[in-house]
């Protein structure tokens, strides 16, 4: 837009008729913002006082100035003030009209405009208070303090020009003022606040000849418009535990500290912090919000439609009409909610901030956040315009033709029907994604009185739509105490839940693609799975509002039993199948790792980040990542090997964070990064982790500081805590450090240079040659790149080292025939690992190939797995031809097998002649290799 700027102009009555018909160059010598009635009433009472507000955007330091000038001239602090708002919002509507300020020049002037009357009104306040009765005093003597709470489009920072401001205002201490130099005059704190509250009001809320600085509204308070105007902090605590209702976590999720200056600049207020972040979010991911959310969103509307009923116009209301700003607001705040327990990245007041957050966290698409951010942007203009126009608190569009095609213009459009088509783009827009959040409006029969119809609950006349074991198992339900004792709205869902299920088991079995083999089993193992989560009404609300989840939980229970038992032990990971995305993913190691140093950023920056918080992080997200791939495995989408390569790559990743974060909270730790490394053996090092696999590691450090041994032996110790110490979210691994130098006998860590001797045999303690075959499958874990160069030298030594092969030979059979005593299986029974011609064979085969052949065929030396090293033995001439690739194939089929029978949780033992071919095929291994 080029139209001119005309600050400090009196034209009076400019008709928009006299603005071009489009914006053009033609335009510059007509002010858009000089048909504003407000400014044009601006300019005419305070053309002495406009240019006290200095040039450009308002900003808290203009407005602090301009207000001294008008105290200096002799106006009191109230009408200082107001002064100086009505100076701020011309200025506003200037360059917002005039010179298409954005959204964010707008927002942030108001919402400086109300920080700086509430700092100066309560210092007013507390100063006229004080003189009187003394400064209010805590229990040790100390000052209490005021705290003005700014919630709603203040605490967020993005007020609108005509917005009232929702406060709530809070003290920290009890006690009672200390009275005047006498002792005379004295009261209860509370009472000091109240009087304080009043003093703020009349300086703020009241209307003068110079009208208000803001309008006030305190409903928001704890028991609304019949609660104390102020309470102490500790009588907030209370009232969130005991009253606090659903919609008012949606609330104070926006809350700020917002006054006094000196409070906020200290960070005196941290501990509201504490107090409100527990009651906005859950520590779990907390679906029972969304039908709170629809009856508040259906009041609303309710009142909408009220206010709009035989008067046609107010319908097109831009803020609370269908597609309108608090829907937007509703969808952003919807998914805070229910997820900032768990991601506390999520936890953002702004709403365009919060839309990228959700989008950067999977949980919107990046078009629709990006969409949703331009209707916002877009709605917030228009209401500004509206309130431009009379400075009323409207969001309703004008029905006069001049006002209507003024406020087209002044957002770029030639004339109405361009803008209103945009505007019915952007509503359509956010409407159906609103609806599609919350499930769509239930249609009222004209009978709901603002309130929703009692759903059924009792599951006994869904018995006889059910198959006969389903329907067994949930008639001992309907006589169940447990399930009788639920809340009435906990049992309508459960029936919901049991009614869509018996609506899925008539699908028939099936074993194709996208087909379950068993739907009865799965909807047993359903029931089994959510009766221990009755009372975790969460869970219940989850399926209820989110059916695609509950029908992939249904298929994915149905494929194998394992799943059942890992969503037992954690239940939460089934919000993971909300995701459109999962199955088709991979695990992004640099993703996870993101997401992770993300959320401790979150945490840390609210105080949250102790340590009890860091363990369960970590262990919400590693369970939900082994889901994600225990979903995809069981789907089909991933093989056994690429379900191996996932799971490892997320035990590197969580280690590396796990050792990155406890770090920082050993004792006596004597550098800002610690000199260390972890040396991966056995599954880990071979790449070759299942579900619930434990993890061989060695710990080494590289550290000449006289107090490393004793430091890193701490640090250890803490590490193997962390991954290991059960908490509410469960554990994180099992942990298995008998491959350290010298054994369970050894030190827990230990210097590399002490690693290095050991394993090349310098001195006399040297490793056995057990050892070596363990170190064929190792592998450099974490720490410094030059750690692991030297690691890698030291295993290549290891691996090319000279031996006499015919002892080798002996000791590799002596270990293979002493692991299968340890293991026997009966004769008519082939068990895919510990047979003969079972996978260990296969494995013992390779280390000996290794061992004794790495100098001469270094490509045998790199850690690629056994199925890649048979093929390369081969190659090289090592084995007779076909052996190792038919070794490599039935190995593949037996861990394949392997696999599937764990999934189930069936033997691993089969019955000749099933698997013969692959028992063959391993048994001529072992003979080429060992004879």
């Amino acid at each position: 837009m080029t139209a001119s700027i005309q600050r400090g102009s009196t034209e009076t009555n400019t008709s928009v008729n006299q603005l071009p018909a489009t914006p053009s160059t033609e335009a510059t010598e007509v002010a858009f913002s000089s048909y504003s009635r407000f400014v044009q009433r601006l300019r005419r009472r305070y053309a002495a006082e406009l240019a006290l507000l200095s040039p450009g955007a308002p900003r808290r330091e203009s407005m602090s100035k301009a207000y001294e000038a008008l105290r200096e001239r002799g106006d009191g602090v109230g009408d200082a003030l107001r002064i100086v708002r009505q100076l701020v919002m011309e200025r506003l509507v200037t360059l917002d009209c005039d010179a298409q300020a954005p959204l964010a020049v707008v927002t942030t002037a108001v919402t400086e405009l109300a920080e700086f009357a509430l700092d100066v009104a309560c210092r007013d306040a507390c100063q006229e208070l004080d003189a009187v009765h003394g400064t209010p005093l805590g229990p040790e003597g100390q000052r209490a303090q005021l705290w003005v709470v700014g919630m709603g489009k203040l605490g967020a920072r993005e007020l609108n020009v005509s917005s009232d401001i929702d406060l709530i205002y809070l003290y920290d201490l009890d006690g009672e003022t200390r009275g005047d130099a006498d002792g005379r005059g004295r009261l209860s704190n509370q009472e000091y606040f109240s009087r304080a509250v009043k003093r703020i009001y009349a300086l703020v809320g009241d209307i003068t000849e110079h009208g208000f600085v803001f309008r006030v509204d305190l409903a928001l308070r704890p028991n609304g418009n019949s609660g104390p105007s102020v309470v102490s902090l500790d009588a907030l605590e209370e009232y969130f535990q005991v009253q606090g209702r659903e919609w008012e976590r949606f609330a104070w999720m926006k809350s700020r500290v917002v006054a006094p200056r000196d409070i906020v600049s200290e960070g005196l207020a941290q501990g509201l912090r504490a107090t409100v972040l527990p009651f906005v979010f859950r520590r779990y991911l907390d679906y029972s919000v969304f039908d709170s959310l629809r009856t508040l969103h259906r009041q609303i509307r309710e009142q909408s439609a009220r206010r709009s009923a035989g008067r046609p116009e107010r319908a097109n209301d831009v803020k609370l009409s269908r597609g309108g700003i608090r829907e937007i607001e509703f969808t952003v705040q919807l998914l805070q909610v229910v997820r900032g327990g768990q991601f506390p990245e999520l936890r953002t007041r702004p709403t365009l901030d919060a839309l990228q957050r959700l989008a950067r966290a999977g949980l919107m698409p990046q078009e629709t956040a990006d969409t949703l951010a331009a209707a916002y942007e877009f709605l917030r203009r228009v209401e500004h315009r509206i309130q431009y126009l009379d400075d009323q608190q409207t969001h309703v569009l004008p029905v006069a033709d001049d006002d209507l095609r003024w406020i087209a213009q002044t957002m770029g459009y030639a004339g109405c029907c361009p803008f209103l088509e945009q505007l019915d783009t952007h509503r359509e827009f956010v409407a159906q994604e609103f609806d599609k959040l919350l499930g769509g409006e239930k249609p009222c029969n004209g009978k709901c009185n603002g309130k929703k119809a009692a759903a059924p609950t009792d599951l006994a006349d869904l018995l006889d739509d059910l198959p006969l074991a389903f329907a067994d198992r949930i008639r001992n339900w309907c006589e169940q105490p447990r399930v009788l004792a639920l809340r009435e709205e906990t049992r309508a869902r459960l029936r919901q839940l049991v009614q869509r299920t018996g609506q899925w088991l008539k699908e028939p079995d099936g074993d194709g693609p996208g087909q379950t083999p068993r739907h009865v089993d799965a909807a047993l193992r359903w029931a089994d799975w959510i009766e221990p989560l009755l009372r975790r009404e969460s869970y219940l609300a989850l399926l209820v509002e989110r059916p695609a989840v509950q029908e992939r939980l249904l298929r994915l229970l149905g494929a194998a039993k394992w799943p059942a038992r890992y969503l037992m032990q954690h239940p939460g990971v089934i919000d993971e199948l909300a995701s459109d995305e999962m199955l088709s993913g991979r695990f992004m190691a640099a993703e996870f790792e993101r997401e992770l140093e993300a959320r401790h950023a979150s945490l840390s920056r609210t105080g949250e980040a102790d340590e009890e918080r860091l363990l369960n992080l970590l262990r919400h997200a590693h369970h939900a990542e082994v889901f994600r791939t225990l979903a995809r495995d069981v789907d089909g989408r991933i093989t056994v090997e690429q379900v191996a390569d996932d799971l490892s790559a997320l035990a590197d990743t969580t280690l590396r964070v796990t050792a990155r974060w406890c770090w920082p909270h050993v004792r006596n730790r004597h550098r800002e990064l610690p000199q260390f490394a972890i040396i991966g053996y056995g599954k880990l090092g071979g790449k070759e982790l299942g579900y619930g696999s434990d993890l061989d590691i060695v710990f080494v450090y590289e550290d000449d500081d006289e107090r490393a041994g004793e430091v890193y032996a701490a640090y250890v110790r803490k590490l193997i805590n962390w991954l290991t110490v059960k908490t509410r979210e469960g554990d994180l691994f099992e942990i298995d450090t008998a491959l350290r130098p010298n054994g369970n006998s050894g030190l827990l860590t230990t210097s590399f240079e002490a690693y290095e001797r050991y394993q090349l045999g310098r001195g006399s303690n040297t490793a056995w040659t057990w050892e070596h075959q363990a170190m064929t499958r190792a592998r450099f874990v974490l720490g410094s790149a030059e750690l692991g160069s030297r690691f890698d030298q030291v295993r290549e030594a290891v691996l090319v080292a000279l031996r006499d092969r015919e002892a080798l030979k002996a000791e590799i059979i002596a270990m293979r025939d002493k692991l299968r005593g340890a293991r026997p299986v009966k004769a008519e029974r082939f068990d895919v690992k510990h047979s003969p011609g079972g996978m260990v064979d296969a494995e013992f085969a390779v280390q000996f190939l290794v061992l004794s052949s790495s100098g001469e065929h270094p490509e045998l030396i790199p850690n690629v797995g056994n199925i890649a090293l048979l093929l390369r033995a081969e190659l090289a001439g090592l084995l007779p031809e076909g052996i190792g690739r038919s070794a490599a194939r039935a190995y593949r089929e037996l861990r394949r097998v392997q696999h599937r029978a764990r999934l189930n949780e069936e033997p691993t033992q089969v019955t000749p002649p099933v698997l013969a071919a692959e028992r063959d095929a391993m048994l001529a291994l072992w003979k080429a290799v060992f004879g």
